[in-house]
């Protein structure tokens, strides 16, 4: 594929573990954009009105910078990574304290642009 067809957006700062937010980019991957928007609206998950914010950006970066057809738009893939992890402590007994870590993620999707319908799912 050429780049010409593809456009990408991300977020550097999601407050979840890749773990969980994974399990989000991987169910809208390889879908067609308005399916994807449908399922991420009505989900139950926290994180997914995030997932919503860079995937509309995704379509937007499409539509504005390489003038693609937002209607033959699919994501092609949706990449989690680590990002920093907030350190903080709770008072356990004894004087002791525990840790506990907040982790943050990163999220990168990919759209593309398809010409054929066969690859419609």
């Amino acid at each position: 594929m050429t780049d010409k067809l593809i456009a990408t957006a991300r977020d550097n700062m999601l407050r979840i573990s890749p773990l969980k937010l994974s399990l989000i980019a991987n169910s809208i991957v390889n879908k067609k954009v308005s399916n994807a928007v449908n399922q991420l609206k009505f989900s139950n998950k926290r994180i997914a009105s995030s997932v919503l914010k860079v995937l509309n950006s995704a379509v937007a970066n499409a539509e504005n910078n390489n003038q693609l057809d937002i209607d033959k738009l699919f994501i092609k893939q949706a990449f989690v990574g680590k990002s920093l992890r907030m350190k903080r402590w709770r008072p356990r007994a004894k004087g002791r304290a525990a840790s506990i870590i907040k982790p943050f993620s990163k999220l990168t999707i990919v759209v593309e642009e398809r010409v054929n319908s066969k690859e419609d799912k």
